[in-house]
């Protein structure tokens, strides 16, 4: 005999806020002035508890849909912060338009100058998953280097290096280095299983080269789409999220 799992039931305030349709305060106004309606009757009480997947709410006429999780594919573009919000820069998730929850976060940070794969989601369990040192989990980049790197760095590279100082030593993890072309200014792939402050770009300014530009092509699974563009982005496909576990 099967058992059904039931859904939360959640309060229809909490719902319209949670799908980015105003603060506490606004959307009880909208329910109190009869703009929202449950299964196709109006609803003025803010406290009505709906199954948000069964429940069919809307706003003005028109349907607001509801969805637990969000996961969307950034190309970041260089210029703008990993983070939620910020004083003076355009943040990553300000560059998701058409998202649906208003507690988007991006997984992990890219620097500011630094272009390139960046996952944005509300799912923390994914989170963690993805960024647990414990995890190991690979992380590729495009770089290139002013200087020319040749081939004595991979083993240098796969023995780990020291990043630190010489009173405070901060080794890295191995990591797996390809040059593309060397010469004054060098191409290389570059795959690290950790995110240190700077890392990368500590790394090769510890044998006395620079980067000069850097770019994230993949997190675990995920690979960058390459149709995207700097600043584009997409809703993650069904493979995507399979290959992350976050489909049943």
């Amino acid at each position: 005999m099967e058992v059904a799992v039931m859904e939360k039931a959640m309060r229809l305030d909490r719902y319209l806020v949670e799908m980015k349709k105003g603060s506490r305060s606004e959307v009880k106004k909208m329910i109190k002035s009869g703009r929202v309606s449950v299964d196709g009757e109006i609803c003025r009480e803010a406290e009505r508890k709906i199954q948000p997947s069964a429940s069919e709410v809307s706003l003005d006429g028109t349907q607001v849909g509801y969805a637990a999780y969000e996961y969307f594919m950034l190309n970041k573009p260089a210029g703008v912060v990993s983070a939620t919000e910020d004083g003076r820069h355009k943040t990553v998730v300000s560059l998701i338009e058409d998202a649906k929850r208003r507690d988007l976060f991006p997984v992990g940070r890219l620097d500011i100058d630094t272009e390139g794969l960046l996952l944005i989601t509300n799912d923390g369990k994914l989170a963690h998953q993805l960024l647990s040192p414990r995890r190991h989990v690979d992380k590729t980049y495009y770089a290139r280097i002013e200087g020319n790197v040749t081939e004595d760095l991979v083993p240098l590279f796969q023995s780990g290096v020291d990043i630190g100082t010489e009173d405070a030593p901060e080794m890295t993890l191995p990591a797996r280095l390809v040059i593309l072309e060397s010469g004054p200014v060098s191409c290389v792939r570059l795959t690290i299983q950790e995110g240190k402050y700077h890392q990368i770009k500590r790394m090769f300014q510890a044998v006395g080269m620079k980067v000069v530009y850097l770019k994230r092509e993949t997190m675990g699974p995920l690979v960058l789409d390459p149709d995207l563009k700097p600043g584009e982005y997409r809703p993650l496909t069904l493979e995507e999220k399979k290959k992350l576990g976050v489909l049943e």
